[in-house]
């Protein structure tokens, strides 16, 4: 007998490249498989969903938040922006480096059920002491964090967070820094993007297929594009080499009017992330599911959105063999999304305003089967 069974769910996988309506079944917190409805008999299963009506999609995943809530100014609970909003996995970048590892483990990733992974700050303090975090270049222990990469597999990353207000006097000596370790351990660096200096041409041009530029959305002067509108030859450069443009929507950094233009110019998000904390969480973030209702808003089809809020967020973190996915006997992570129509106001970072009608709403998440409803 199953532990659970979802039954009518229009399932939206892009890593299967399915769009349709099947059952899925959940055994031990793993996908027992995908069937035609009615295939499996409803008394074969423990708990029964009916989600008809209503898309399945791979547990959600939000590459890029805030979750060291008790260390920093930033830092919300995991849970709240994780199982309680549909997110099966978060990934925090950089609120902890080095230096409060220990704590990060035991105050965040131990006592919450939502998977709790990390982009480790270059910086040993992280956010902990700080926005400023690598304009002392002696608080970079690049021997430490190797040390800690070996022995914790939940770090998937470094994270390093190259714009003037951070870096300082110290230009691009810490992403220097950050690159070579990141080589060396053949993990993925993400770079966050901001005002120059260091100008972003420079940025780009030192990062490997792979690495992740969060932020590469925003609206600031410095951005992706150019006066007229037009790629800098560095992001084109970075793209052709698979460098990968990450939302990272925060308080200041995705705008609609970039946003639409990289969109005329088939230049679509690799992954969409929140970059929630605290100070956000109202707004003008809210939400991963806030978040792809934007970018259905905006033109982007379903899938493209689940692809780039599932399947590409676990390939960029090495586990699309795990999560992100359908696929029988991987880890069973699924959202329940019901689908609203109903007129919607959404706002980027710059408070401009965009109507989404129809959007998502989480209605179950479901972590390794374990069964989360949702108000609504």
């Amino acid at each position: 007998m199953m532990d659970l069974l979802i039954q009518n769910g229009t399932v939206v996988d892009p890593s299967q490249q399915i769009q349709g309506v099947r059952d899925i079944g959940v055994n031990r917190g793993k996908i027992v498989g995908l069937f035609e409805p009615g295939m499996i008999p409803a008394a074969s299963a423990r708990e029964r969903i009916d989600a008809s009506g209503c898309l399945v999609t791979p547990g959600l995943i939000d590459l890029h938040v805030h979750v060291f809530e008790h260390r920093t100014p930033l830092g919300v609970h995991a849970d709240l922006i994780g199982v309680a909003q549909g997110v099966t996995t978060v990934v925090d970048a950089g609120s902890t480096g080095s230096r409060d590892f220990p704590s990060f483990l035991t105050e965040v990733v131990q006592v919450n059920q939502t998977q709790v992974l990390l982009w480790i700050n270059i910086a040993s303090q992280g956010l902990c002491d700080g926005l400023a975090e690598l304009a002392d270049l002696s608080q970079l222990k690049p021997e430490e964090t190797e040390e800690l990469i070996g022995q914790y597999p939940l770090i998937r990353g470094i994270k390093a967070r190259i714009s003037s207000s951070v870096v300082k006097e110290s230009g691009l000596k810490p992403l220097l820094i950050a690159k070579e370790l990141a080589r060396k351990v053949k993990l993925p660096l993400m770079v966050h993007i901001g005002n120059a200096p260091p100008p972003l041409g420079e940025i780009l041009d030192l990062l490997d297929g792979g690495d992740v530029v969060t932020h590469a959305f925003h609206g600031k002067p410095g951005g992706i594009f150019d006066g007229n509108g037009e790629l800098i030859p560095e992001a084109n450069r970075a793209l052709k080499r698979g460098v990968l443009f990450d939302v990272g929507h925060g308080s200041s950094s995705f705008s609609f009017r970039t946003m639409k233009r990289a969109k005329k110019l088939q230049i679509p998000p690799h992954t969409i992330s929140t970059d929630l904390y605290r100070q956000n969480m109202d707004g003008p973030v809210v939400s991963l599911v806030t978040t792809m209702n934007k970018f259905l808003a905006l033109g982007f089809s379903l899938e493209e959105v689940v692809k780039a809020s599932t399947w590409m967020p676990a390939e960029v973190l090495g586990l699309a063999d795990e999560i992100g996915t359908l696929k029988e006997q991987t880890i069973a992570d699924l959202s329940i999304l019901k689908i609203i129509s109903h007129p919607t106001p959404l706002f980027d970072s710059e408070n401009k305003e965009l109507v989404g009608n129809p959007q998502l709403h989480a209605l179950y998440t479901i972590k390794s089967g374990k069964v989360w409803k949702h108000d609504g």
